[in-house]
């Protein structure tokens, strides 16, 4: 074993980043208990050979679950936010309104390591996979993560496919539950905003027997179960409108109640509701052509309800002194309930016959000027109807078998694992039967411009449509083994090496069911088909620790991977960590990266989607202005959301990466620690669908992408995955610890945790021109400058107490169709969460807080990437300020 020195205490406290800096002073503490004795060499993330952490190459951020309560962090996800590395969406609220399968699908939440996106940051459960959420799939959801479960969360901030093969290029986070468990414990939690709505609730049980050691077993399970109750758009003054004119801010719809409508006889154009004021504030009279447009945003969820429950469970047995086996299951579920406006109905006809034509008796709808006697176009959104209501149903299944011990010298590891993904979507409301609906229209039965009398009424319901719409699984099958051992000795200590390999089978299917989603095409999914696809994945990986003289390690790793409908490729790792004395340690590592195309990516069903923001056709209404094209409709062509083709593409090719990273670990003096770490990422042939207000914005070179019906009326843009051009990053991760040591008024120590993105610049396509996307909103997102997490932690005897900060710098907001004027600059933006703990009754902890302690509510964004207009929900804190409330007893 090495011998522990100052350095190496330091180091570990260095990579202790975030919240495991909270608990900085339980480390001090057992620096000064453990000083002469060495430390146990345990496997840690980004190697195969165990190791102490303060011997790895890589920059190793380790959070320990004690100090998820101490922030009163109650999800995975909110523990991954507090990462600056971490682009991950804040809440949950960007699962409203759906997603690239055309639905909301579970609401997934993802990990994003470095920006780069959720699909190339490797998540693991000790340390093997989890099968992906099957839309969207090419991340791992992390609802279905048992938080009361873990002891630990490893976060490696530098690419891993030469260890772990794909999806390891922006980093890897090993969620690491207990060990064992001999103990009962129950807990309470709750929090309560002081504004109406997103209430939460959670109560976990967990309670195990045996000692492994003594009694060559243990067996332990958790219970958790998890209820956030809804927060709607007008729950909260900064969500209520899309429509703010004194911020330029126009995000509306032309489909509306009551109903534009289009005489293509006259080309007039209008709303008999309009001289009566449209239907405030749901409609507003704004826009030309004498109609209305829709506040759509009045009608959405800013948080979708949410129940959660999982279950995890453990048996670990000692086959004698050097073996021992271990079975692991975990069960999930994610319940989510979501709303968005009621149902647009587009390109309804409405004849000269029915009795709710304009100035026709008995209809009670006003004449209207202009019109030629022929059949009115009408685009009309039933509120009558409803919202949209759509329940997700997730959930998630793992079970591991696993083996370890030591054989002839090689210390192993191998295991089985058979991980399943489930996510499944009904029609719960809002919804209705197209052609029915349509016919209601087309006989006279329902009025597109007024309430509905008592036949339209029953009619209205009679359309209504519920049901399974879609569903989707995936499912991930495999072994693994892996070996390590010492070699001979070498100036600076042994060398070691490991070997292993892997085998995976990964399947998936998505169902759509035809019956419901053929009758809707406002589900997006009414043209789709059910599809499949599978393969295999034959792995063979070796790593080598040379310490080639005294604190001199080099390290060397590679990997082969031979996926059965993507090809092979070699990933190699090369890592260096010299520590010149006791208060300097440098580190640096160089490697390849990959990632293959998801099964999802290569085989989602087809969806046509509305896309997300308005936009005018280049060909019919060029520049927001009708042209004299026959076909051309104002309320189909002009300021409207229009159609987007999404789905699947079998020709994706994998992306590929290289990395190189290099940091120092200082500690001048015992109670300060510094870490600077430099990271460089360069994409190529980056997955993706092509930004929709990419292809809006340059109809000449993308024209051939906008297809159209036989007419000529526009049907879509293609918009499907594909291989896109590179990405070139890099920055500066930053982490400060500073500790008092044992005080008459106790122990403090407080903690810098940041991300400086120096670069970050995309190409759309091979090639192409560069854009830059830190500090400004482009595509579909910003990346942020700077973004820190401080926390300063005090604690003496049974009283503890923490005051967190993060924080996010400002941005150039999206700013698309915005006026010069109104361009807007979205501030930095800063939370503060205060907790306290009290300890003193034996067996029970007490905590007690406040999170968004400022009552900071989001910035004002025009974005019109996500449903919810009037800010960013995946960034901000949209719950306001609120109690926390924990109790925990065990026995």
């Amino acid at each position: 074993m090495m011998r522990k020195t100052a350095i190496a205490h330091a180091a570990r406290l260095a990579c202790t980043l975030g919240l495991g800096a909270v608990s900085a002073w339980s480390h001090a503490q057992e620096a000064a208990q453990q000083a002469a004795q060495p430390m146990p060499r345990v496997e840690v993330t980004g190697s195969s050979i165990k190791r102490l952490v303060s011997e790895t190459a890589n920059p190793l951020t380790v959070f320990k679950a004690e100090d998820f309560v101490k922030q009163g962090l109650t999800t995975a996800q909110e523990v991954l936010d507090r990462i600056p590395s971490n682009s991950s969406s804040f809440s949950s609220g960007n699962v409203v309104g759906g997603n690239s399968s055309g639905l909301p699908t579970g609401g997934q939440s993802s990990a994003d390591l470095r920006g780069l996106g959720s699909d190339k940051t490797l998540v693991l459960l000790n340390g093997r996979r989890i099968a992906n959420h099957p839309y969207d799939g090419a991340s791992v959801d992390l609802n279905i993560i048992p938080v009361s479960a873990l002891e630990r969360v490893e976060v490696l901030r530098d690419g891993a496919s030469a260890i772990y093969g794909t999806d390891a290029i922006g980093g890897v986070i090993n969620f690491i539950t207990r060990r064992s468990v001999q103990t009962t414990t129950i807990s309470a939690e709750a929090l309560l905003p002081r504004a109406p709505g997103a209430d939460e609730q959670r109560v976990n049980l967990s309670s195990g027997f045996g000692n492994l050691d003594q009694d060559g077993y243990n067996v332990f399970g958790v219970f958790d179960w998890h209820k956030l109750d809804i927060l709607t758009s007008q729950q909260r003054a900064f969500s209520q409108t899309g429509v703010i004119p004194s911020r330029g801010l126009n995000l509306t719809s032309g489909t509306t109640f009551p109903g534009n409508f289009f005489d293509p006889g006259s080309n007039v154009t209008g709303n008999p509701g309009r001289a009566a004021g449209c239907d405030q504030p749901y409609s507003l009279p704004i826009g030309g052509g004498g109609t209305c447009r829709q506040d759509y945003t009045r009608l959405i969820d800013d948080l979708p309800a949410r129940k959660q429950t999982a279950f995890f469970g453990k048996a670990s047995f000692k086959i004698n002194n050097e073996h021992q086996a271990s079975i692991e299951y975990l069960h999930a579920e994610n319940d989510v309930l979501s709303h968005t406006a009621p149902p647009p109905q587009t390109g309804l006809i409405l004849p000269r016959t029915s009795k709710y034509y304009p100035g026709n008796p008995g209809g009670g709808v006003p004449a209207m000027p202009g019109l030629s006697g022929q059949p009115l176009s009408v685009n009309w959104r039933p509120t009558e109807a409803g919202q949209r209501e759509i329940n997700s149903l997730g959930a998630a299944d793992r079970l591991s078998i696993g083996a370890e011990g030591l054989l002839r010298g090689w210390e192993y590891k191998t295991g089985f694992t058979l991980s399943e993904s489930r996510s499944a979507e009904w029609f719960t409301g809002g919804y209705v039967r197209d052609e029915s609906f349509a016919a209601g229209v087309f006989n006279g039965i329902l009025n597109p411009f007024g309430l509905q009398d008592a036949a339209g009424k029953a009619y209205l319901a009679s359309t209504a449509l519920r049901g399974k719409v879609q569903n989707g699984k995936t499912r991930n099958t495999g072994i693994d083994f892996k070996a390590s051992r010492e070699l001979w000795e070498l100036a600076g200590g042994k060398a070691a090496v490991a070997v292993g390999g892997e085998l995976r089978r990964e399947e998936a299917d998505f169902f759509v069911n035809r019956d419901i989603a053929g009758q809707a095409a406002s589900s997006g999914l009414s043209g789709s088909q059910s599809t499949a696809g599978s393969r295999t994945i034959k792995a063979v990986f070796g790593e080598l620790s040379l310490p080639l003289v005294k604190d001199l390690d080099l390290q060397f790793a590679a990997r082969f991977d031979d996926y059965s409908d993507a090809g092979n490729t070699t990933n190699p790792k090369l890592g260096l960590r010299y520590q010149p004395g006791k208060q300097v340690l440098l580190r640096g590592s160089a490697s390849t990266g990959f990632r293959a195309p998801t099964l999802f990516e290569k085989n989602a069903p087809r969806s046509r989607n509305d896309t997300n923001n308005t936009y005018n056709d280049p060909v019919l209404c060029p520049g927001g202005v009708p042209s004299s094209n026959p076909v051309t409709n104002p309320l189909r062509d002009c300021d409207l959301q229009q159609f987007k083709l999404q789905g699947g593409n079998p020709d994706l090719n994998p992306e590929k990466s290289r990395t190189f990273a290099a940091g120092i670990v200082l500690e001048p003096v015992p109670q300060a620690t510094l870490a600077l770490d430099y990271w460089t990422i360069k994409l190529k042939d980056k997955i993706n669908a092509l930004p929709e207000e990419v292809i809006y914005g340059n109809y000449a070179k993308y024209k051939d992408r906008f297809l159209r019906n036989p007419d000529g009326s526009p049907l879509a843009i293609l918009d499907l995955k594909e291989n896109l051009g590179r990405v070139n990053t890099d920055g500066v991760d930053v982490s400060l610890t500073l500790r008092s040591g044992a005080t008459a008024y106790g122990n403090l120590t407080f903690s810098l945790d940041g991300t400086y993105v120096h670069q970050y610049e995309y190409q759309d396509e091979r090639d192409g021109p560069y854009t830059q996307n830190v500090g400004r909103y482009a595509a579909n997102n910003p990346v942020f400058r700077w973004k820190h997490n401080a926390a300063l932690n005090w604690r003496l005897g049974v009283w503890s107490a923490t005051l967190a900060q993060s924080f996010k710098s400002g941005y150039q907001d999206q700013n698309l169709d915005i006026a010069p004027q109104f361009l807007n600059h979205v501030p930095s933006y800063s939370l503060w969460n205060l907790t306290a703990s009290y300890s003193g009754i034996a067996g029970l902890t007490l905590t007690a807080g406040v999170k968004n302690l400022l009552d900071k509510e989001p910035p004002f964004s025009n974005q019109g990437t996500l449903f919810q207009k009037g800010y960013d929900p995946r960034y901000t804190d949209a719950v306001g300020r609120a109690l926390y409330l924990r109790g925990s007893y065990a026995f």
